[in-house]
């Protein structure tokens, strides 16, 4: 690790995207990524699963333009750096919100609110904004198309429905034991369905994206070959 950070800390930074279904484990590929390059991370989905926090606090009426536009104008993101475990936290409005917004309630709801095209203009705005010194992960599904369409390294995951039910599964049931895996199935399937078919932005592969799929490789697996692909292009 210590050539690689050399080798990498020698160059120019880049901008990487990972895009992909839910549950691919595109934010786990996306840290890794950034601690082995001292690159900044940013959690896209984050960015939405607030925003939809904050409709759903204030019973914000999302299919009424003009409720949306009101309420975006009152909202405040910010990634801050955990001290204590290294992790980059969602904040909104001034609070820490990221145990908050990983629950079945916001995870229901998040691909109708990220479907909006207001919402969409306000978190890619931002997400420009963020990237402008380069240097970053980012993990998302318009990352690749939308946000840095020109972006050096594209990566596009996927993985078999069945293993990311599971994988979603398990990491719902640690907070919730109550959820059902059929619950989980559903949801997947409709985000899956939302965001492929949304009018705006819709989750696709870019033409120059690489293809991960990550079905039966471990992390330690993907992150290997993600850092074969950053050393192909850094030369």
């Amino acid at each position: 690790m210590a050539f690689f950070m050399h080798f990498c800390g020698a160059m120019e930074k880049i901008i990487i995207t990972i895009d992909g279904w839910s549950s691919c484990g595109k934010s786990t590929l996306a840290k890794q990524l950034a601690r082995e390059l001292h690159y900044v991370y940013i959690d896209s989905g984050a960015m939405y699963r607030a925003i939809t926090l904050h409709f759903l606090r204030n019973h914000v009426d999302w299919t009424n333009a003009e409720a949306v536009g009101h309420a975006l104008e009152e909202i405040r993101l910010e990634f801050v750096t955990n001290h204590k475990n290294g992790q980059t936290e969602m904040w909104l409005n001034g609070e820490n919100v990221e145990y908050v917004i990983r629950d079945l309630v916001i995870a229901e709801k998040v691909s109708e609110v990220a479907a909006i095209r207001a919402v969409r203009e306000f978190a890619v705005s931002r997400q420009q904004e963020m990237g402008k010194k380069k240097g970053i992960v980012m993990d998302g599904r318009d990352i690749g198309t939308v946000v840095f369409p020109h972006a050096e390294l594209k990566i596009f995951m996927t993985a078999d429905e069945e293993v990311r039910v599971q994988r979603r599964f398990r990491e719902l049931y640690e907070k919730n034991p109550n959820v059902t895996l059929e619950e989980v199935k559903h949801n997947l399937s409709m985000r899956d369905y939302i965001d492929s078919h949304r009018e705006v932005s819709p989750l696709r592969k870019a033409e120059d994206a690489i293809v991960l799929d990550n079905s039966h490789i471990s992390m330690k697996e993907q992150l290997e070959i993600a850092k074969k692909w950053v050393k192909e292009i850094l030369g």
